[in-house]
């Protein structure tokens, strides 16, 4: 069975189209049809249902699908394996990073990693936390930093590694002029009364948020959401609502923004790194873990909580 046949069924599969899928393997749409013809006929099966432009699996297309991935990701780890044995480090490094983390952490690093290892060819994708941790789980990246769930979470996550870099302490923030800076607020539920600019719900960061509002009995009033942090730092800073935003974002002191003293609210994020413990990771991933690990904050250098 052809790896390259099997690639191409893995790419049509999970983007949904022909022409998709062509341009992600940079092959010609009739190239991509030829070679899932050519696996239909060597599995005597349709693979594919076709409607219009879209497609979709058909029984034996998702029979084949987890079994395709085992075998690419098979014959990728023996690959692998057998690269890492000249020691070397050099080829591609595929990575992911939240657009923060990116920004705010891991300039200096990439510049003394690529320095280090010029044989390296660093492919860094920038999305959102959650779809890093999609990526790994399908084999896309070899590496993901990213915003780390709880303690609890991360330990029921399986299949997951995860090592914990930065501490992110959170500050909640307003617009200088707007009520709640004005009025000196001092409870979550005066920021109740007040519309918030958060990340989408679903956001590891969001649902922190939305945990301390709850352990307080109160409704979270969020009108607006954003991924992007520093968008949320610009519409927090013309008074549009208040906001969650990490200390590495505002400096000493920003003039744009006016930080609210809560009593008793400590909010923080775990910033870190994750992998795959049961995939072989190349030389040059090996390298770049290294090279986290002297980066770590005391704080998990020396396991305190």
């Amino acid at each position: 069975m052809d790896t390259q046949h099997l690639k191409a069924f893995l790419t049509v599969a999970r983007s949904g189209s022909f022409t998709t899928a062509a341009q992600q393997l940079y092959l010609t749409q009739p190239a991509i049809s030829k070679r899932i013809a050519a696996l239909e006929e060597l599995l005597d099966c349709r693979l594919f249902d076709r409607f219009g432009r879209s497609v979709t699996l058909t029984e034996a297309g998702k029979a084949l699908l987890p079994r395709a991935e085992q075998i690419l990701q098979s014959v990728a780890d023996t690959e692998l394996a057998l690269a890492n044995l000249a020691g070397e480090v050099r080829g591609p490094l595929r990575l992911a990073t939240s657009h923060h983390i990116g920004l705010h952490h891991l300039p200096q690093i990439l510049q003394t990693f690529t320095r280090a290892h010029p044989q390296v060819q660093l492919e860094l994708d920038f999305i959102d936390s959650e779809q890093a941790y999609e990526a790994l789980q399908r084999g896309d990246i070899e590496l993901a930093l990213v915003t780390l769930p709880d303690e609890a979470t991360r330990a029921a996550m399986s299949g997951v590694e995860a090592l914990p870099l930065w501490h992110d302490p959170l500050s909640l923030v307003v617009a200088p002029d707007h009520p709640l800076a004005l009025s000196g607020a001092s409870s979550l539920a005066q920021l109740a009364n007040y519309p918030a600019i958060l990340p989408a719900a679903h956001t590891y960061t969001s649902r922190r948020v939305q945990a301390l509002f709850e352990s307080h009995h109160l409704t979270l009033n969020t009108t607006m959401a954003t991924n992007y942090l520093e968008t949320i730092k610009m519409m927090a800073s013309i008074g549009l609502g208040w906001s969650a935003l990490p200390d590495t974002m505002l400096g000493s002191s920003d003039p744009a923004l006016a930080i609210l003293d809560i009593a008793g609210v400590q909010l923080s994020r775990t910033l870190g790194c994750v992998s795959r413990p049961d995939r072989t990771l190349s030389n040059a991933a090996r390298a770049f873990l290294t090279d986290l690990q002297a980066t770590r904050t005391s704080k998990f250098a020396t396991g305190k909580k």
